[in-house]
């Protein structure tokens, strides 16, 4: 099987970048909504990101990846293996996925066969530690993905039907990519996701050379190519570690409290969601950079992944979210 892609190797695409390495940092933010055309590195970069992670360690054959046997549900066998690293895992759900695939559903095998009521767990059991990634995220049912929300948030999946009972952990990072002109999400669902970036086709033609080259190298001479960018990978996953080490000591000062609520109130902002975000996206962002307190810098860069889409939509501006978040960010923060 080929590596993923070196994350430190994708050519430009910054945002995206920053806001797939701040959710490695700070899980807790929500997940990450990435639109934008096709064939722009989004889950070439979900991929290599989870790759460049360190791996994880389970009890081997814990359907929820376990790392503990307290951690292992009751309905799961007995926590008997031995503690083994498996790489963070990625998860990808698929367009037309059942709600019973998705949260787990009775084992109509072993039900029929051996009378026995057994739970078989679902995708959201295999990303638990690890990623969930919804290629096409604006395609999908609404209930499917209000359902995978509110699992994101609590970091527990219930299931109560066809007799069962069931809960487990299902603490996962949840990554949409999709394309706008094939259909938008509900504006109460875009809130919902922590962080939003938009991203393009480059139009540079040097920038599109330098990713023809590095594709190029990937496919043709797959080793070499892994073996050059291994290094850069490697200080991208120590900072990121240091980073997650580093963060409850960030200090966040009052004025920086008073901008975010500032500055989600002149966007209109809906709720106080975007305050939470722009602050805990801030403080990882800091923290990444070794920071002790987050600043006005900070706030400025995380700005338009944390708030973007969260504006509400105006017919008669002409400007793009990303534009309006930036150009009033400048006027609140100065």
């Amino acid at each position: 099987m080929t590596a993923p892609y070196p994350f430190s190797a994708i050519v430009g695409q910054d945002q995206m970048k920053r806001a797939m390495i701040l959710t490695a940092i700070e899980p807790g933010l929500g997940g990450v909504l990435v639109f934008g055309d096709r064939g722009t590195g989004k889950s070439t970069a979900v991929r290599a990101l989870a790759a460049l992670l360190p791996p994880i360690r389970m009890i081997e054959g814990s359907p929820t990846n376990a790392e503990r046997a307290e951690d292992s549900p009751d309905w799961a066998p007995p926590p008997d293996g031995a503690i083994v690293e498996r790489p963070t895992p990625v998860v990808d759900l698929p367009l037309g996925v059942t709600e019973d695939r998705v949260t787990g559903a009775l084992d109509i095998e072993r039900a029929l066969t051996r009378g026995e009521k057994t739970f078989e767990p679902g995708l959201l059991a295999r990303a638990n530690r690890g990623y969930l990634y919804i290629d096409e995220v604006n395609l999908l049912e609404d209930h499917i993905v209000d359902l995978l929300l509110d699992v994101a948030q609590s970091g527990e999946n219930v299931v109560e039907r066809e007799g069962l009972s069931i809960r487990h952990p299902a603490r996962f990072v949840l990554v949409g990519s999709g394309n706008p002109e094939e259909g938008e999400l509900r504006p109460q669902l875009l809130d919902r996701f922590g962080l939003s970036v938009e991203v393009r086709s480059p139009t540079d033609i040097e920038e599109r050379i330098e990713i023809i080259r590095r594709r190029d190298a990937y496919e043709t001479d797959n080793a070499a190519f892994l073996a050059h960018w291994r290094a850069e990978d490697a200080a991208i996953r120590d900072a990121i570690l240091a980073a997650r080490a580093a963060k409850p000591d960030v200090t966040t000062p009052d004025d920086i409290l008073r901008d975010c609520a500032t500055l989600c109130t002149a966007l209109g902002a809906d709720g106080l969601r975007g305050e939470l975000t722009l602050m805990r996206s801030a403080r990882a962002l800091a923290a990444y950079e070794g920071a002790a307190a987050i600043t006005r810098d900070h706030l400025r860069r995380v700005a338009p992944i944390a708030l973007s889409h969260r504006l509400r939509r105006d017919p008669l501006d002409e400007a793009g979210s990303v534009t309006r978040v930036i150009r009033l960010t400048e006027d609140v923060l100065g």
